[in-house]
């Protein structure tokens, strides 16, 4: 008997812990995927500013080495102002359409915009399609109303409910007489 008790309440358990799960999964889903979506912009921008703050140290180290070397200016000036320079024994690259094109197609094709899919776990984003979705809270619902059902309390039986086969004869009115005048 006691056997039986811990198995029914680790049933009960089971079921309706994994019922009650995916009746929240399903309902939240919507704010699951917003939070998935809004910690990705997050790391996105903590990504950039990692960026910056690298930047800003490369410009920093530059701005000193101009101030320390005067020199370092005449040499970078050329190429920030697009100026062409007439040092001797120097080569100078040329850029041509095509190459510049071919660099404009391949700074174009990195991803600097965030999908919502990055850093959503693959169960979300298969639970929170349309049939799937409603598929499970109907399977989260039936779980729940089974673990209540059949792993439930029981009650125990009474011993003082007693069965009367034969119900009780309802009482005769008695009989009046008239009398006749």
């Amino acid at each position: 008997m006691q056997n039986e008790r811990v198995i029914r309440i680790v049933a009960f358990v089971v079921f309706f812990g994994v019922g009650a799960a995916v009746l929240s999964a399903t309902t939240l889903c919507d704010d699951l995927l917003e939070y998935y979506y809004y910690k990705g912009l997050l790391a996105q921008a903590e990504s950039h500013l990692k960026k910056l703050d690298s930047l800003n140290t490369d410009y920093d180290t530059l701005l000193a080495q101009i101030e320390g070397n005067p020199k370092e200016l005449a040499r970078l000036a050329p190429a920030t102002l697009g100026i062409e320079a007439n040092e001797p024994n120097t080569a100078y690259p040329r850029a041509t359409v095509g190459k510049l094109a071919a660099a404009r197609r391949a700074l174009a094709e990195e991803p600097n915009q965030i999908t919502i899919t990055q850093g959503v776990p693959p169960w979300l984003c298969l639970s929170c399609q349309w049939p799937r979705r409603h598929i499970l809270f109907i399977s989260g619902a039936i779980l729940v109303l089974i673990s209540f059902v059949f792993f439930g309390p029981t009650r125990a039986p009474s011993h003082t409910m007693t069965v009367k086969s034969n119900p009780p004869e309802s009482p005769k009115p008695p009989e009046t007489q008239q009398t006749i005048q």
